[in-house]
C-alpha cells in the first residue's frame, strides 16, 4: 500500500478508475493541447503539470512566483519523465506584474490557461496587508489573466477554489467564494472550470510537511487534537484539477468524493501515524515548554515530543464541506468525482463596487482588517467569520 495513504487513512488512491476510464480521452486533449500553467510551482502545480507533462502537449509554459522551486520543478520533470517533443519552459514571474503581461502578449497563444496560485494559509489574515495581498492574488490576479485568457482567444480556463469556499468561515476560504463570483461573470465570455477539494497530503507549508522539518530540526511535533479533516494526495490533487479542465463543462465545479465516516482524520492522528512509521514513539507533553526540553532528550531514546491540544485559533473551520445544500449536483457522471452544476449567477453591482472599495483603500495606503471584513460581509452576506484574537504564528 502507498505509505502516504496509509498516513491519512486511506488503502487506494480515489480516481484511479476515472483516470482508466477516460485515459484514451484526456491523453488526446493534452497530446493536442497547448498549456499555460500559473502557479506552477507549488505542490498543487507541480502535481498538474506532471499530469501534463507526461500526456505528451503541444506546448507546456509554467509560470511560478518562485525560481527555487520551478528549478526543483524541472530537475523533478526531467528525473521522472524525461523530454517530450513538445515546447516545454518555465518563467520565474508574478502574475500581476507588467513582465507577465509582457510574457502573455508575446506567448499568449494557448488552449488551456490553469491557474493554480493562491495565497492558501488560514494565517495569513492576521494582518490587513497579507490581507489584502490575498485578494489581489486569489481574486484580483484570478480576474485579470482570465481577461488576458478572454482577449486572447484561450478556449478553456481552469483555477483552483477551496473546500473553504463553501459556507466560508475564514478570510481564505471568502476570498475564493468570492473568486468564484468572478468567475461567474467572466464565464459569460470564456468557458471556466474549476474544483474544490481538500487538504493536500505533505504540500509545501503544510502543517503535515512541516513534520519532515521538525524531524530534520529535531523540534517538537505540534497538531491539534480537534480538528478533523479530508485529505488528498498531491497525485490526486493534478489528476482531479487535470479532470476539470478537460471535462468540466462551463461553471462546473469538481469536488472529490470523500465520505465523513471514511476519510475524516485528525492532524494528531497523522502526526502518530507518521512517527510510528519513522519508527518513533509519540510522547505527549503538557505544554510547549516540556516539549522543547523534551526534544534535547528523546529522539536518542527513539521517541519523539508531541504536543497535541484543542485549536483556538482565528479562522479554523468546524468541519469540511465541498458543497452547500442550495448547490445542484451530479453525482453519477464520474466514480469518484462530484460535479457542483452552476448558473451564471453573480451580482454585477456588486462585483463593481468590491473593485471599487478596493481600489480606493489601495489608492489612501491605508486600510485595516475590520474594513475588509466588512467588505467580505457585504459580498456574502452570511459569512460566519471567527475572531478569536489568535493566530497560529503565535504558537509553537
Amino acid at each position: 500500500m502507498n505509505a502516504l495513504l496509509t498516513l491519512i487513512g486511506r488503502e487506494k488512491e480515489l480516481f484511479t478508475q476515472d483516470i482508466r476510464d477516460h485515459e484514451a480521452e484526456l491523453s488526446e486533449a493534452v497530446g493536442r493541447g497547448r498549456f499555460l500553467v500559473l502557479g506552477g510551482a507549488g505542490s498543487i502545480g507541480q502535481a498538474v503539470v506532471w499530469e501534463i507533462f507526461k500526456r505528451n502537449p503541444l506546448k507546456l509554459h509554467v509560470v511560478d512566483i518562485s525560481e527555487n522551486n520551478l528549478v526543483e520543478l524541472v530537475r523533478d520533470v526531467r528525473s521522472r519523465f524525461g523530454y517530450i517533443n513538445g515546447d516545454f519552459r518555465t518563467f520565474a514571474l508574478d502574475i500581476g506584474s507588467v513582465e507577465y503581461d509582457a510574457f502573455f502578449k508575446a506567448e499568449g497563444q494557448f488552449d488551456y490557461v490553469l491557474n493554480l496560485s493562491a495565497l492558501k494559509h488560514v494565517r495569513s489574515e492576521k494582518d490587513p496587508y497579507t490581507l489584502m495581498r490575498m485578494i489581489d492574488v486569489n481574486v484580483l490576479n484570478t480576474d485579470k489573466t482570465l481577461k488576458q485568457a478572454v482577449d486572447a482567444g484561450v478556449k478553456k480556463y481552469f483555477c483552483v477554489s477551496t473546500d473553504k469556499a463553501a459556507n466560508p468561515v475564514n478570510m481564505m476560504g471568502a476570498s475564493k467564494r468570492i473568486m468564484e463570483m468572478f468567475l461567474m461573470r467572466r464565464s459569460l465570455q470564456i468557458d471556466i472550470s474549476t474544483a474544490r477539494f481538500a487538504n493536500v497530503a505533505f504540500s509545501d507549508g503544510s502543517l503535515l510537511h512541516g513534520f519532515n522539518q521538525r524531524l530534520e530540526k529535531r523540534q517538537p511535533i505540534v497538531a491539534p487534537n480537534d480538528v478533523r479533516r479530508y485529505f488528498v494526495t498531491p497525485k490526486e490533487s493534478g489528476e482531479l484539477c487535470l479532470m476539470s479542465c478537460i471535462f468540466g463543462d462551463n461553471r462546473d465545479i469538481f469536488f472529490p468524493k470523500l465520505s465523513e465516516k471514511l476519510h475524516l482524520i485528525s492532524f494528531s492522528d497523522i502526526a502518530t501515524k507518521y512517527l510510528q512509521a519513522k519508527g518513533l514513539e509519540p510522547v505527549l507533553c503538557a505544554d510547549e515548554n516540556e516539549a522543547r526540553a523534551l526534544a534535547k532528550t528523546l529522539p536518542e531514546q527513539g521517541k519523539w515530543p508531541c504536543l497535541f491540544a484543542k485549536s483556538d485559533t482565528t479562522g479554523e473551520k468546524d468541519f469540511e464541506e465541498f458543497f452547500t445544500d442550495q448547490e445542484t449536483l451530479d453525482m453519477a457522471r464520474f466514480e469518484n468525482l462530484g460535479v457542483i452544476k452552476n448558473e451564471a449567477e453573480f451580482d454585477e453591482k456588486e462585483l463593481a463596487e468590491f473593485e471599487k472599495r478596493i481600489a480606493y483603500m489601495k489608492q489612501g495606503l491605508a486600510w485595516s482588517k475590520e474594513d475588509i471584513v466588512d467588505l467580505f460581509h457585504r459580498m456574502i452576506p452570511d459569512f460566519g467569520h471567527k475572531e478569536t484574537g489568535k493566530y497560529l504564528d503565535s504558537k509553537m
